[in-house]
């Protein structure tokens, strides 16, 4: 999911879906890399919110989850063409995630099925049966 929209603008899909995600029966697991980027890009683009961002990130209910070397490759991950993205895909699988909620292109056009790989849209679809997921 676009973390970057759905924290600063507060309205519209992403926001929903994360606030669905964030909500049981599902559980929300962040990585430490996507909360990297997220404070990279409200550094560059909007400097002036990250206290929003950091209030944001406090009061949020998610697991987070830390990638070491150790967690080393899987087999599928050259299927995610930015092989920046891949350890995110590694830390999904490391927390046995169901659902991967995203807006990037190069996850959504890959071919991996574990986990399922879905747009925010697609996952606001979904009724409450127990998943859990990460962005």
């Amino acid at each position: 999911m676009s973390y970057f929209s759905a924290m600063y603008k507060f309205d519209g899909t992403p926001f929903d879906a994360f606030l669905k995600a964030s909500e049981m029966p599902y559980r929300l697991v962040l990585c430490d890399q996507i909360i990297d980027e997220l404070r990279r890009n409200f550094n560059l683009k909007l400097p002036a919110k990250i206290p929003v961002l950091e209030r944001f990130l406090s009061v949020a209910q998610y697991d987070l989850l830390t990638l070491t070397p150790e967690d080393g490759r899987i087999d599928d991950e050259g299927k995610i063409r930015d092989v920046d993205d891949r350890p995110i895909l590694r830390a999904a699988r490391k927390a046995n995630i169901d659902i991967f909620v995203t807006g990037d292109n190069d996850f959504l056009e890959s071919s991996v099925t574990n986990p399922k790989i879905m747009t925010a849209a697609q996952f606001m679809t979904l009724s409450s049966a127990s998943h859990s997921l990460t962005h």
